[in-house]
């Protein structure tokens, strides 16, 4: 089972919540630096799964706001894997 230290689960999260911690992946790559937040609604229309935002916060993983979502210890564990699987798949 994948967990942190504090139990919060992430094994068998849905392709929902799998999109938030996606998309926290692509800012981790791109900025070279541990992704912490995420924005969940921009205000030009674009907003993160709402499916995946209750599942995330339902397995105490984060903790979402109006525009923002904070990602727990454990959250922020996985988009760091997501991101070592990206580049293993490409060799790196």
């Amino acid at each position: 089972m994948a967990e942190d230290v504090k139990g919060h689960d992430v094994a068998g999260l849905s392709d929902h919540a799998l999109s938030i911690l996606a998309f926290a992946a692509y800012h981790r790559l791109v900025s070279g630096e541990r992704v912490t937040s995420v924005i969940r609604r921009d205000g030009a229309g674009h907003e993160a799964d709402p499916e995946g935002v209750k599942e995330l916060e339902a397995r105490g993983l984060a903790t979402a706001g109006e525009t923002e979502i904070d990602l727990g210890a454990a959250a922020q564990e996985a988009v760091e894997t997501l991101v070592a699987a990206l580049r293993g798949a490409v060799g790196r």
